[in-house]
């Protein structure tokens, strides 16, 4: 979830204040599930450049795939604050998923209904309640409009 927090604010916390966190650029040996990185453990790190990893993993990862590949990792600095918020996320979409993810606006039987949040964006297209429109404020100290990776 954090990745896709992280894409949609256009920010994956490489940077704070003007200091570039560290990133490594090569070519990189995935071995057995393992690469080693100068990481403490709980570490955020990104990879951009791997066929199979490219994302966002905390360090050591266990969820690598064996490969070699030429690109670069960034490690990642998240405040406490928003890996809070994307845990609410995470919850908040868990808990909606199927109201979300309904073909149906609005729905009703036996004394129960319930009616998706719409309306319309600014370019007139419809809207429907998602994690993105819902967090939007607690969302926008963090955003960027684009991220200098």
């Amino acid at each position: 979830m954090i990745e896709r927090v992280c894409d949609a604010i256009h920010n994956y916390f490489t940077r704070r204040n003007n200091r570039i966190y560290d990133r490594w650029s090569g070519t990189f040996t995935i071995a057995d599930g393992v690469l080693e990185l100068d990481l403490q453990p709980g570490n955020y790190f990104l990879i951009r450049g791997s066929d199979f990893n490219d994302g966002v993993h905390i360090y050591p990862a266990d969820d690598l795939t064996d490969e070699t590949f030429t690109g670069t990792i960034y490690k990642m600095v998240p405040p406490k604050a928003f890996l809070t918020l994307v845990d609410e996320i995470s919850a908040w979409e868990t808990k909606y998923a199927a109201t979300v993810n309904s073909p149906y606006q609005s729905e009703s039987f036996a004394g129960y209904s319930y009616t998706k949040k719409s309306g319309s964006n600014a370019d007139g297209t419809d809207s429907t309640a998602s994690w993105q429109s819902t967090f939007a404020g607690s969302l926008s100290q963090w955003r960027k409009l684009y991220e200098h990776l």
